[in-house]
């Protein structure tokens, strides 16, 4: 009979997390590299350059792939055979290794869990709890995956109950495009059909875990009805022409993973979550004989990729920006910032948006005149960081504010991830503002360019405080002008429209 010790166990939960938040695995790295060699559009090509080159400074250095270092979520399986030598239950003993995991003092990484989600939402400190399935199966050892799943991507998850002679992939190619850029493609998509509601939803996250093989398929082609769906899936995915953070081009997704249960008759549920460009998994075995180890990947397995903003990118000085300045922006540009920004996202956002609405005034050492605000929640610095990864958060979650922003505080313009909705384009254009895109997924690069951080306001935020950073040479692009000009929208019709394969149908004009 094998017995499983307590401190093995842990040992190996931490280990698997420092683990998954430095290193991709190889075979996303793989396919992220021939994807960006055959990519066409240049802000795409440019966009994974940026990612690869992030990946390859995390495995070096050791840090966070992502600002957002996720939710974690472990599935175990556990042999009837085991013997456990512990002194507390399988879900505390996962949660003391993501307790040490996340506030290790070598490589600390972001909290994001919050407690009382539909109430005061006060962050638990050390992102526990973990989201733990079980299951209870012959053998005597404790297989583990684990994953630390970011909220861009999680926020895109969706289900829907079809009926049994309905199309899946008409339901795939219509929902796609409403999940937007901000779960970062290209990455991967895992489908769960059947079973009941939650049992496709778990199917969905458990396809997210597996490896990338998409390319084998296609050169030996399918031998059973999902494997043919994933090919059918992928291929007309990949000609929506949404592209690498939006930006359109040939690569949205780099597989799409299906797993599928037996379900009613009168049932055909069917969820879809994507795993974005921070996809982190680690699989393991546990027999007893210690605990898990955890082999770096070869720094030859990343690509030589080098990367730069080119002689054409615009160097703009924040602290001397004007209105006029911001109104020469075309969208697509590359800018390079240097100068003073401040952060904030949704918490920071609602505080502010009170404080104005009830005419206060806004906290010492925060003024937004002729400034930008940077979507962000940054890592903690360790060693002589400034900061810690600290890449964009998605940006659609702050248009219901946007208006308020713009109105009220004398701010140029915002920084994030992904598109704006209609919502907050309409309030871009009225105040004449802009909106830049930093690449999601390239956290590690982004922090190279902060000179300085100090927290100004709301402190008791954690990763949500409002920060002031002095940045060197930020690369952004211009996702939309003053005109409300968007390459979210403009880029993936051009690519759509030269793929060929799915019509571009214009939306119609609001009565």
């Amino acid at each position: 009979m094998t017995t499983i010790r307590q401190d093995d166990f842990i040992d190996s939960i931490f280990s698997a997390l420092q683990y998954i938040s430095c290193y991709h695995p190889p075979d996303f790295i793989r396919a992220l590299h021939a994807a960006y060699d055959k990519e066409q559009s240049q802000a795409a090509k440019d966009a994974m350059a940026q990612i690869l080159i992030n990946s390859r400074l995390c495995a070096e250095g050791q840090r966070p792939i992502c600002q957002d270092t996720g939710i974690v979520t472990v599935f175990l399986k556990i042999g009837m055979d085991v013997r456990w030598d512990t002194r507390i239950g399988i879900e505390d003993m996962v949660n003391a290794g993501v307790h040490r995991a996340y506030t290790h003092p070598d490589n600390i990484l972001r909290a994001s869990v919050l407690k009382d989600p539909a109430g005061k939402r006060i962050n638990t400190g050390d992102n526990t709890p973990a989201v733990i399935h079980m299951q209870v199966v012959p053998g005597s050892t404790v297989e583990v995956e684990v994953a630390a799943k970011g909220g861009g991507s999680e926020a895109k998850a969706k289900f829907v109950m079809l009926n049994p002679s309905d199309s899946i992939l008409d339901w795939v190619l219509k929902t796609v495009p409403t999940m937007g850029a901000g779960w970062c493609p290209p990455g991967i998509l895992g489908i769960g059909i059947g079973g009941t509601a939650e049992k496709a939803m778990l199917l969905a996250k458990q396809a997210c875990m597996q490896c990338i093989d998409i390319q084998e398929l296609l050169t030996r082609g399918p031998e059973n009805t999902l494997e043919a769906q994933r090919l059918e899936i992928y291929d007309q995915v990949n000609a929506l022409g949404i592209g690498a953070q939006g930006l359109g081009g040939l690569t949205t997704v780099l597989d799409v993973k299906i797993l599928d249960y037996p379900t009613h008759a009168a049932n055909k549920p069917v969820a879809m979550i994507p795993n974005c460009a921070a996809t982190r998994h680690v699989y393991f075995v546990l027999d007893g004989s210690g605990p898990a180890e955890f082999q770096p990947p070869k720094l030859s397995d990343w690509p030589e990729i080098s990367w730069s903003a080119g002689e054409t990118a615009r160097r703009v000085d924040l602290d001397r920006i004007t209105r006029e300045d911001v109104a020469a922006w075309k969208p697509g540009e590359t800018l390079l910032l240097s100068g003073t920004i401040l952060t904030g996202r949704d918490a920071a956002h609602k505080r502010l948006a009170d404080l104005l609405q009830k005419g206060e005034a806004l906290p010492e050492n925060v003024d937004f005149h002729n400034k930008f605000i940077y979507y962000v929640g940054p890592v903690d610095a360790v060693g002589d960081e400034v900061v810690g990864p600290a890449g964009p958060t998605t940006a659609t979650r702050m248009d219901k504010f946007t208006e308020v922003m713009l109105d009220r505080t004398g701010l140029l313009g915002m920084i994030g991830k992904a598109e704006r909705g209609p919502e907050a384009v309409a309030a871009i254009k009225k105040h004449r503002a802009v909106y830049l895109m930093a690449v999601g997924g390239a956290a590690y690069l982004v922090s190279k360019a902060i000179r300085k951080a100090r927290v100004v306001a709301f402190a008791d935020l954690g990763m949500e405080a409002i920060h002031e950073f002095v940045i060197e040479d930020m690369p952004v692009t211009v996702a939309v002008d003053v005109n409300g000009r968007s390459v979210h929208d403009q880029g993936p019709k051009l690519w759509r429209s030269r793929i060929g394969k799915i019509p571009v149908v214009e939306k119609e004009p609001d009565s």
